[in-house]
């Protein structure tokens, strides 16, 4: 992707719509990761979630995600191959919290929707990037003498 650009060659469409969409989850996560520390510190929930006040299992679930969405944030910013894996590690905590442990963390089938559907535009940006330098090599190897 970002090799061909470096090559002076112009990114196609689908390359272009994949880089807004990761900065898109770049931006979202970043904002979860605010509400995390906002929570954490006692600025939301009107200090009910502050983390002196939290029960153990909220305590290491929290300060994991506070941590890991930023981090997350960063690497999706930048277009780094770790990005989507420290999101997707987020993703798959919190999907885990209200999934697996609902009576803990409480259902919210909304957050574990929107997890689920960006891993799966993901999955489906993946696809076709690899479909089309596949067929990029392939007209490649077809015009060479």
């Amino acid at each position: 992707m970002l090799a061909d650009s470096a090559k002076g060659l112009r990114p196609s469409l689908t390359e272009t719509l994949f880089v807004l969409f990761l900065r898109l989850v770049a931006v979202t996560s970043l904002w979860f990761a605010l509400q995390y520390w906002a929570m954490l510190t006692g600025l939301s929930l009107g200090g009910a979630g502050r983390f002196d006040l939290l029960p153990p299992a909220w305590k290491a679930a929290a300060t994991a995600l506070a941590v890991l969405f930023p981090v997350a944030a960063v690497g999706l910013w930048l277009l780094v191959s770790w990005g989507p894996v420290i999101w997707l590690i987020a993703a798959a905590t919190e999907i885990a919290m209200h999934e697996v442990f609902p009576s803990v963390f409480g259902i919210n089938r909304l957050l574990v929707f929107a997890h689920v559907a960006v891993a799966a535009t993901f999955l489906i940006f993946h696809t076709a990037l690899f479909l089309q330098r596949r067929r990029q090599a392939r007209t490649v190897r077809t015009d060479s003498p």
